[in-house]
């Protein structure tokens, strides 16, 4: 089998457009991908997110379990220390129920959003110390298991219950994340879209050496994210792709907001602003089809995975779908039959 292809769709709000249609976008693309042969459809969390208005992939997810017979869906994260981790056990062990043997459950430590909003969600300032604990309960709760004799939840049960259960992922951008993810067993996803690469080989390396079997895997799974955009030339990936320039220069200065149409999008840079630009386009997988799936592969073997997630962001949902669908036929993803 060939590189396998993912997406994850953080449901990026755009100028001229309403939050609601970004996520009703959000849920044909799904339908899309499944259509085209993707292997994974993920959406993400935020909260406060001027840009990125997915904020409960829970929900989101139930939605286009009821829209797919068979790709996979999944969270890019739930970020857990907001929450309880008998109550995320529910939610997903609901959502499997609705989608037997397709939900995957990836949980991070980041907040998803600014120290206010995350305070306003958790006021337990420390909560994110307890990750790891949090995410052995969860992990018990979703496989059912019983949690050991003196833990408060020792005789809790997650419902519903099914011959089937959520796959929990670890997601990261750093160390942390693989140590953890090797330590308990689990398959590790890296943000490569967040860090800009800097970190993932190490992270990788770390998760396969030191990883330990569990009862659920025997051996190493990772996947990397990456962030990328193709289109049927160059020349018009390099022109879409300017509305994601300037959002990263305009965030980099502390402006958030949808992103602009193309043509609206450039703006006069500081020098030292164009040498943020220069490296952020030197770095970026955007191009044709081959020239975007010749960098996939590349990165693929790089990092010795078998699965990449795009993202990828334009103001256009239609280009947008142009660039997954070119990547499904640039990867002949359709004909491999991913989705079974």
């Amino acid at each position: 089998m060939g590189l396998r292809l993912s997406i994850l769709d953080q449901s990026v709000a755009t100028a001229g457009r309403g939050h609601d249609e970004t996520i009703r976008n959000t849920l044909a693309l799904a339908q899309q991908a499944e259509a085209w042969g993707y292997h994974r459809f993920w959406v993400s969390e935020h909260h406060s997110h001027p840009s990125i208005v997915g904020s409960a992939p829970e929900v989101l997810m139930a939605a286009i379990a009821a829209r797919t017979q068979r790709i996979r869906i999944g969270s890019a994260g739930v970020m857990l220390p907001h929450y309880a981790p008998y109550k995320v056990a529910e939610q997903f062990r609901v959502l499997d129920a609705l989608a037997p043997g397709r939900i995957d459950l990836g949980v991070g430590r980041a907040p998803g959003s600014d120290g206010r909003t995350a305070q306003v969600l958790n006021p337990d300032r420390y909560a994110s110390e307890r990750f790891p604990q949090q995410v052995m309960e969860l992990h018990a709760w979703v496989q059912g298991r019983e949690l050991p004799a003196g833990h408060p939840g020792h005789g809790i049960h997650a419902y519903p219950a099914a011959e089937t259960e959520p796959a929990l992922w670890m997601l990261g951008s750093s160390d942390y994340g693989a140590q953890l993810a090797a330590h308990l067993g689990l398959p590790y996803a890296f943000a490569w879209f967040i860090t800009d690469g800097q970190g993932a080989d190490e992270a990788m390396a770390i998760y396969r050496e030191t990883f330990k079997p569990s009862a659920g895997m025997n051996r190493p799974h990772a996947t990397v994210c990456v962030w990328a955009l193709a289109a049927d030339t160059d020349e018009e990936a390099w022109h879409l792709f300017e509305s994601r320039a300037r959002w990263r220069m305009d965030r980099n200065i502390g402006r958030l907001g949808p992103l602009l149409p193309p043509g609206q999008a450039v703006r006069d840079y500081s020098p030292a602003e164009q040498i943020a630009l220069d490296k952020l386009k030197a770095n970026a997988i955007v191009g044709s089809a081959s020239t975007v799936g010749g960098r996939l592969r590349q990165l693929a073997r790089r990092l010795e995975v078998d699965e990449v997630a795009v993202i990828t962001w334009t103001h256009d949902p239609q280009a947008q779908r142009r660039s997954y669908e070119l990547l499904a036929r640039e990867f002949s993803l359709a004909s491999q039959g991913q989705s079974a």
